[in-house]
Parts: C-alpha cells; sequence; structure tokens
C-alpha cells in the first residue's frame, strides 16, 4: 500500500514512524505548505510541495492528511477526497456530521473513498462507546480523558498577554472514577468529571495574577473546570513537560436481567506516551482497511462504525482466525 503524508507536525512525523513498523506499508512522499527545501523528514522520505500533491494522484493509494480540526480538515479533505482516497483524524465531535456530508459528495463524485475522524477519540473509543451500547442497552456510558496534555488548551494558555510557554493536563476526578468502575451510574457535571492543571512560564516581569485570573475565567477552556495554575520556569517546563502524554477511558455500567438485578462494567483504557504517535498508528491501520474496500468498490466518507475488524490487520482472514478468534 503506497502511502502519502499530507502536513508534516506532530502527527506526519508519527504517521512517518507508523509506517515503518508496517511492512506491507511504503511511504512515497510528504507534502508540506512550507518551502520543501527547510523540511527534513526522520528517514529521509521525499518532501514535496502541497501544491504539487495533484501530480500523484496515480500513485498514491491513501494520502492520510495531517492538519488542524480547527482550520485545516474542513478545507482540506472535501477538496483532497476528490483525487484520492484519504484519511483525517477531525476531532471536533459536534461538527463531524457536517465534515462528513462535505466529503462524502466530494469522495463520491469522483469514486474514491475517505475516512474521516480516525484515531482514539473520536475512534478507538467511539467504537468502544458502540460496542458496549449495543451489548448493554440498559446503561450509561461515561469518558474520562486523561492524565494527559491537552495541545489545544496549551495553546490558548500561550497566546494569554505575558505567557511565554505552557502545558495544561486534563485529569479525571478520581471520586467520579471509581464511582463509575464500581457499577454505579451518577449523574456528573463537567466539573465533576475532570480537573485542569496548568504549568506556565511567565515573560519577565508579567502580571501572574493577570494570567492566573484569565485561564481560570477562559470561557469553553477553563471557566467549567476546577483549574490549578503553576508557574515554573522554562528549565523545568523543557525538564518535565516536553512530552505529548495522553489517554483516558471508556465505561459503560449496565444492568440485565428481567429484574435488573445483575450489574455489569465495560471498560477500555489507554495509557499513550506520545498522543500524535498513538493516533497516527491508527491512522495507517484504518488507510490499510479503506484501501481494501475501495478495491473492493466501495466509495464516499465512511467513519470508524462503517470499518469491519479483519480489513485494518496486515494478517490474511485465515491468520486472523488462527491467531486472533
Amino acid at each position: 500500500m503506497k502511502l502519502a503524508i499530507y502536513g508534516y507536525g506532530n502527527l506526519g512525523r508519527g504517521v512517518e514512524s507508523a509506517v515503518k513498523q508496517n511492512p506491507d506499508t511504503e511511504l512515497i512522499g510528504v507534502f508540506t505548505r512550507r518551502d520543501p527545501s527547510t523540511v527534513k523528514t526522520l528517514t529521509g522520505v521525499p518532501v514535496y510541495a502541497a501544491a504539487d500533491v495533484l501530480k500523484f494522484k496515480d500513485s498514491v493509494d491513501v494520502l492520510i492528511i495531517c492538519g488542524g480540526s480547527a482550520t485545516d480538515l474542513p478545507g482540506m479533505t472535501p477538496v483532497l477526497a476528490k483525487d484520492f482516497n484519504v484519511v483525517d483524524s477531525f476531532d471536533t465531535h459536534a461538527d463531524i456530521p457536517k465534515h462528513f456530508a462535505a466529503v462524502d459528495a466530494a469522495a463520491k463524485e469522483t469514486g474514491h473513498i475517505a475516512l474521516i475522524s480516525a484515531g482514539w477519540d473520536p475512534g478507538m473509543f467511539s467504537l468502544n462507546r458502540l460496542y458496549a451500547s449495543a451489548i448493554l442497552p440498559e446503561g450509561k456510558d461515561y469518558t474520562f480523558w486523561g492524565r494527559g496534555v491537552s495541545q489545544g488548551h496549551s495553546d490558548a494558555i500561550r497566546r494569554i498577554e505575558g505567557v511565554q510557554d505552557a502545558r495544561q493536563y486534563t485529569v479525571p476526578v478520581p471520586k467520579a472514577l471509581a464511582a463509575v468502575r464500581a457499577g454505579e451510574t451518577p449523574e456528573l457535571t463537567t466539573r465533576e468529571k475532570h480537573t485542569r492543571e496548568c504549568f506556565v512560564v511567565a515573560k519577565p516581569g508579567a502580571d501572574l495574577a493577570y494570567i492566573e485570573n484569565a485561564i481560570k475565567t477562559m470561557p469553553k477552556y477553563f471557566s467549567d473546570y476546577d483549574t490549578t495554575v503553576t508557574f515554573i520556569s522554562q528549565e523545568e517546563l523543557d525538564a518535565h513537560h516536553k512530552g505529548i502524554p495522553h489517554g483516558g477511558f471508556v465505561i459503560r455500567s449496565g444492568v440485565t436481567g428481567l429484574d435488573k438485578s445483575h450489574k455489569h462494567v465495560i471498560e477500555y483504557s489507554l495509557k499513550l506516551d506520545s498522543n500524535p504517535e498513538f493516533t497516527s498508528s491508527a491512522l495507517v491501520a484504518f488507510a490499510r482497511a479503506i484501501n481494501r474496500m475501495h478495491g473492493r468498490g466501495d466509495v464516499g466518507c465512511k467513519t470508524v462504525f462503517d470499518i469491519a475488524p479483519g480489513d485494518m490487520s496486515a494478517m490474511s482472514p485465515e491468520e486472523l482466525r488462527a491467531k486472533m478468534l
């Protein structure tokens, strides 16, 4: 399977690494909006200008689009789906139906296949929410994220006047997590499910009280959470907070039996040293699936709900039945 990367940040570098772990894949190039001469890849794969991507439309099986959900993917994915089979990791949950419709129309117009919102949430967490709710229809879902770095929230802090650098961690509330794991079905507010920890490097002479208040009162990001702000030096941040770990839990508590007397808890968890590298690994597996589906004549936009698990694996159906079933 011949892959190409469109966009070369943390996610693109993760895809490049993942290809090395999948012998049935080959990376033919990276496409960037930057000057290609300024971009050095991890493995020496060629770098091309994003404007030249159409020159490769007949030599790429799947183009993996590694852009941001806020401004990149809503425009990129529909445009590129007209000429390529594509995968993206669009993660703005509320806008997925709109994004799906745009990509579906573009892909069907030219007979291509596309997969949107692949990764771990949306993605693997979505699948586990579906499996659990199908098996335990009388129950309640809970999703906890963290402890992990939120790149979007960290960026929001860095945009505050007087901030030099910052990392923000999303942390599940232990009491809430323990209650759900015990089979209880509490009604939890946003504040009761997660807290936010902020480590901030202030510029010399900055107003620390102003920065802390600006963080804690920021709507949509921090105002609905119990938030702690800790000011540290750049050296401390570089030494202890440079990674991008993440993870979380999908839990469903449900009951079975005519008298509903038996409780069940389904839990799926992830603990990730590198959020982008894990997401990239998922993108490569899903790229394999849509490549196989397209080979069978399937077109249009798909989500992880449309993918047969066997299509994601490099193993043959015979191997899967012998080793995995």
